[in-house]
C-alpha cells in the first residue's frame, strides 16, 4: 500500500480518517466517470463505443467466408424447393379432386350447346367455297380427293364389320350400364350418285358437284324430337338451283353417347347434288343449307353455323 505523505503543517492521518479519505476519493472518481458518460451520450459517441467494443470482442467475420455463403445458399434452395413442392402438391391434389367429379363418358355441363351446327365436305382450307373448271380435272382433284378420303370409313364392308343393322325411324337408346354402345351402319352406298361408287369424280366432271352435309354431334340429343331432321338447301339469290338429296339424318343414329362410349359411331350424312345447268356456270352461287326439326334451331343471327351452313360455288367451263 502506498504511503500517504503528510504536507507540512498537517496532522497525521489515523485509521478512521484514512477510511474517510478513501471514500471521498471513490466518490470523486464516480462523479468523474458519470460526467464522462454524460459527455458520451451523443449518437456519434455511442456509435464509437459500439464500434470499439465490437472490434475488441473480435468476432469472426463469417459473412465473408465461403462456408457460410454456401450454407445460406443451400438453405435458400431448400426453402424454395419445399415451397414450390408444396404448391405443386396442392395443385395436383386439387386437380385430382376435380377429376373425381367428372364422368369419363358424359360431360357434366351440357346446357350451353342445345342445338347442333352444320358443316360441309369437301372443305379445303379455311374457306367454305367450291371453285373449279369442269373441263379441267386438276382444278377439282382436291375436292374429289377430300370427299373420297372422308367417305373411306363409310365403306359397306367396314360398316358391316363394326356396326349393326338398325331399324329406321326408331331412336337407338341403350342402357346406361352398358359402357360401350352399339352404333348403326351408315353405308357409303346410301349416298347414291354422291357415294363415289358409280362416279369417282362425285359429279364434278359434269359440273354438278356433290356436297356432303353433316350435323355436329351433341351427346344425348334425340335429333328431331320424334321426327327425322330434314335438310333443305337453297340459293340465297335468284334464280334457285335444282338440288338432289341422298342419305338422311334418320332417328336410328341418335342419341349419340360420346366418343369414348360410342367408339364405332358413324355420323349420318346428307349428300346434296347441285344440278347446275348452263345458266348457272361462270357465276357465283351462294348456297345455304338448313336443318329443320322440332328441337333444332336454324335462325340464330348470332351464330351463322347453328343449324345452317352457307358456302359459295363457282363453276366454269
Amino acid at each position: 500500500m502506498e504511503a500517504i505523505r503528510l504536507q507540512p503543517g498537517h496532522r497525521p492521518i489515523h485509521g478512521q480518517d484514512r477510511q474517510q479519505l478513501g471514500l471521498m476519493q471513490n466518490s470523486q472518481m464516480d462523479i468523474h466517470e458519470e460526467g464522462h458518460l454524460a459527455h458520451l451520450g451523443s449518437p456519434l459517441q455511442k456509435d464509437r463505443i459500439i464500434s470499439y467494443y465490437s472490434n475488441a470482442i473480435q468476432l469472426p467475420n463469417v459473412c465473408d467466408s465461403r462456408g457460410f455463403a454456401s450454407t445460406v445458399l443451400a438453405l435458400i434452395f431448400l426453402f424454395y424447393l419445399v415451397f414450390y413442392g408444396f404448391l405443386a402438391g396442392l395443385f395436383s391434389f386439387t386437380m385430382w379432386v376435380m377429376l373425381q367429379m367428372l364422368d369419363d363418358y358424359t360431360p357434366k355441363y351440357r346446357d350451353r350447346v342445345s342445338s347442333p351446327g352444320l358443316m360441309i365436305r369437301p372443305k379445303v382450307g379455311s374457306s367454305l367455297e367450291i371453285v373449279f373448271n369442269k373441263s379441267d380435272a386438276k382444278s377439282y382433284e382436291k375436292y374429289v380427293t377430300a370427299l373420297d378420303g372422308f367417305l373411306k370409313p363409310y365403306d359397306d364392308l367396314i360398316q358391316a364389320q363394326k356396326n349393326i343393322i338398325c331399324h329406321p325411324g326408331d331412336y337407338l337408346t341403350q342402357p346406361s350400364h352398358i359402357l360401350i354402345k352399339k352404333a348403326c351402319q351408315f353405308n357409303r352406298t346410301m349416298l347414291g350418285d354422291c357415294s363415289g361408287v358409280n362416279n369417282s369424280s362425285f359429279g364434278y366432271n359434269e359440273g354438278k358437284p356433290c356436297v356432303l352435309v353433316k350435323m355436329n354431334r351433341i351427346i344425348g340429343l334425340q335429333a328431331g324430337a320424334g321426327n327425322n331432321p330434314i335438310v333443305n338447301c337453297t340459293s340465297k339469290k335468284e334464280p334457285q338451283v335444282d338440288v338432289k338429296y341422298f342419305g338422311s339424318f334418320d332417328k336410328m343414329y341418335y342419341p349419340y353417347y360420346g366418343k369414348k362410349a360410342h367408339v364405332n359411331y358413324s355420323q349420318p350424312l346428307v349428300a346434296v347434288k347441285l344440278m347446275l345447268g348452263s345458266n348457272d356456270t361462270n357465276k357465283d352461287l351462294m348456297i345455304e343449307c338448313k336443318i329443320t326439326g322440332a328441337n333444332l334451331k336454324n335462325d340464330d343471327d348470332r351464330d351463322r353455323f347453328l343449324g345452317r351452313v352457307a358456302f359459295r360455288v363457282h363453276v366454269t367451263e
